[in-house]
């Protein structure tokens, strides 16, 4: 039997040197999307449920949790560059650089920082990144730095 190519798996470690940049493609968080949210992870405060509050603490709009923003950012980086290499989630530092509404379009912007292959996972290799998650008008509103552990070439299916 032929083997057939199996389209849509993320970068192999190796395809990831220092310095390659990549962005994903965007995503509008809806006001759907931020009661699911709180509703599942139980953050129910009033930032997320009050929009009195909200107003009088100087807001316009529906804030979205800065945990949700995050979560959001690995789905669309799994969607594209980690698909099926991403084997662990192993570190990362995490800096919320401002506010993210309800019809906000995120995107996130990713460069590599670190690759090398792992010691102690043969065929496999440590990349750590800069993702700076980026609304529709430009504003960075996350960075973060995640290392992960990540399939090589060599073992790939």
């Amino acid at each position: 039997m032929e083997k057939m190519e199996t389209i849509g798996i993320g970068f192999p470690w190796e395809e990831l040197p220092v310095g390659r940049k990549f962005r994903t493609q965007g995503r509008t968080i809806t006001e759907a999307d931020i009661v699911n949210f709180i509703s599942t992870t139980g953050m129910l405060e009033v930032l997320f449920t009050n929009i009195e509050f909200l107003e009088e603490a100087g807001f316009k709009g529906r804030l979205i949790p800065g945990g949700q923003v995050f979560c959001f950012a690995e789905g669309l980086l799994f969607q594209t560059a980690l698909q099926g290499v991403g084997v662990a989630f192993l570190n990362m530092e995490l800096d919320v650089k401002g506010p993210t509404f309800a019809g906000d379009t995120i995107h996130v912007e990713c460069e590599v920082i670190e690759s090398r292959a792992s010691k102690g996972k043969p065929g496999m290799g440590l990349v750590r990144t800069r993702n700076q998650v980026v609304k529709q008008d430009g504003t960075v509103v996350m960075e973060y730095t995640p290392l992960r552990l990540v399939k090589g070439k060599a073992n790939l299916q």
